[in-house]
């Protein structure tokens, strides 16, 4: 049968390409599986409790195996909740595990993020894969709040109200939107119904379908790699995908169910039934959100009160600003920056070979100030359980925080940019003077000094290849009366401007110059030299 089939559709061939496709060994590669078998995992987990969860909000006395809520109003939502933590065979393990392994999914979307941020795969021909990622981090953060949503309780109905009051500070639009969400006034008798629609089918849908949009770039384009003896710009060197890299992606998937399980099994999670059914008119003491809107939370918390009344309508400063223009701005960011980058840049060819984030200090150093910018937040979304276990007043936390705000990031981005040169300055003395031993010699003069040794062929290949634009200059020219570009320019330089140049012989900068050569961009004479002593 598959030999007929393959006689008559074009699969074989496609298919024995593809099965050979080469993956790279390194671990930070594997975050991006970690994110998909979780994804898995979710999938599993909300196909068993789709078939017992009831999205319904029409109240009635609880009669439940819970004895401290029986004869308490509930809707028929957190009742099914509570019947799925205790009456349903293993029901509150896969809840569980179902919670867990939402908070690793997003957990591993913006580490993997990150990583292809620091090491620079965004740039050419994967700016568009960027731009997918980000969306699916994007739907990440939304499925995971409509799930969180779910079971009416006080704290996640907490959540809502804080999700109402955001929307509510939009000028002009946000009754509306407030009244098209919730179906009238909050909390109304549709929201659960229509975030359930939203958490088990649409958003599900989209994630699906973009990642299998995802992964069908990654094939196109193939992985990036890291700078080794072998790699270059115009290859992929790794395990073939059968049976090589099948039967570790295999095992990954194993250990990271296993960990969930033991997860959901040992470490409670979200226990509804300690914070009661949902009550418009109370509120969860000590509240937290899930850590990944827990950055939206210490916003709101630190931003000052201030409104303003224009032409009849009020605008909101201290709902508006942190809950609508912060994450605005903050994924315009992400979706804008391989485009910057390489605005600032200029044309260049397609790079295939990861950075060390080291050797791109500027960017490492925005990158390391924003990851410090969101550690504050998250910090100070949690001010009051801060103030109530370490007996501190909350205005002054407060007062701390917002000083932090600006003050951790500008000083974590220039410790950052100045330990990267520092780290390239010390790979510089490498190359120039070797790895130091464990061994002390005593020279002829009588004196004592520390032996060294050469650095391996692969260390000298790590360091030596590696990805350094010029500052732009275009349009500065003497005979032009006006430079045009000043401010991209000025930006090249501000971005490109500080670097450590690395000692290398005339041979060694000719073989960086073959490595790094774009696929149909090997430099004639050279190529064919270095292609002729490749091994």
């Amino acid at each position: 049968m598959v030999t007929a089939l393959g006689r008559r559709l074009p699969v074989s061939s496609a298919g024995k390409e593809f099965l050979r496709k080469a993956f790279p060994d390194h671990w930070s590669f594997l975050l991006g599986e970690l994110a998909l078998y979780s994804l898995l995992v979710l999938v599993l987990t909300g196909v068993y409790l789709t078939f017992f969860f009831h999205p319904d909000m029409a109240e009635r006395p609880y009669s439940g195996s819970y004895l401290p809520l029986r004869g308490t109003m509930t809707t028929e939502a957190f009742a099914s909740v509570l019947d799925i933590s205790f009456d349903v065979r293993g029901g509150l393990l896969v809840r569980q595990v179902h919670h867990w392994a939402s908070l690793v999914f997003v957990a591993a979307i913006g580490l993997h993020l990150l990583r292809i941020f620091f090491t620079g795969a965004f740039r050419r021909p994967r700016e568009v894969n960027w731009t997918v990622g980000v969306t699916l981090f994007l739907l990440a953060l939304l499925e995971g709040f409509c799930g969180y949503s779910l079971p009416d309780d006080l704290l996640s109905g907490t959540g809502l109200r804080t999700a109402q009051g955001i929307m509510l500070s939009a000028p002009v639009v946000g009754t509306y939107l407030s009244f098209f969400v919730f179906g009238g006034q909050f909390p109304g008798h549709d929201i659960i119904s229509r975030l359930y629609v939203a958490h088990v089918l649409l958003v599900p849908g989209l994630l699906l379908a973009l990642v299998a949009v995802h992964l069908t770039y990654v094939v196109v384009h193939k992985h990036t790699q890291w700078a080794q003896p072998g790699h270059t710009n115009r290859n992929a060197i790794g395990k073939p995908l059968v049976p090589q890299y099948t039967a570790k992606s295999a095992g990954l998937f194993f250990v990271l169910a296993g960990v969930l399980s033991l997860m959901g099994a040992l470490f409670q999670i979200n226990p509804v039934w300690a914070f009661g059914p949902y009550r418009a008119d109370h509120v969860s003491l000590d509240s937290q959100p899930d850590w990944y809107v827990g950055y939206l939370e210490g916003a709101l918390r630190l931003m000052p009160a201030a409104e303003t009344d224009a032409a009849g309508h009020t605008i909101a400063w201290d709902a508006f600003l942190p809950g609508v223009m912060l994450p605005t701005v903050l994924f315009l960011i992400l979706y804008g920056y391989p485009f910057f980058e390489r605005w600032i840049t200029g044309p260049r060819p397609e790079q295939h070979l990861c950075d060390r984030p080291r050797n791109q200090p500027t960017r490492t150093a925005l990158g390391a100030a924003a990851v410090s910018g969101y550690a504050v937040l998250l910090l100070a979304g949690g001010q009051d359980v801060l103030a109530y276990r370490f007996d501190l007043p909350v205005e002054p936390l407060t007062r701390t925080f917002r000083t932090a705000l600006f003050a951790v990031p500008f000083l974590t981005y220039h410790a950052t940019r100045r330990a990267c040169l520092g780290l390239q300055a010390a790979d510089r003395r490498r190359l120039l003077d070797g790895e130091t031993t464990a061994e002390v010699r005593r020279t002829a003069g009588g004196g004592y000094e520390e032996a060294y040794t050469l650095l391996s062929r692969e260390e000298v290949y790590r360091i030596l290849v590696r990805d350094t634009p010029r500052p732009r200059a275009e349009g500065t020219e003497a005979w032009r009366w006006f430079h045009r570009h000043r401010l991209r320019n000025a930006l090249s330089r501000w971005y490109f401007g500080r670097s450590v140049q690395m000692p290398a012989t005339a041979w060694e900068k000719r073989r960086v110059e073959f490595v790094r050569a774009a696929p149909g961009e090997v430099p004639g004479e050279t190529g064919s030299r270095e292609r002729g002593g490749a091994g």
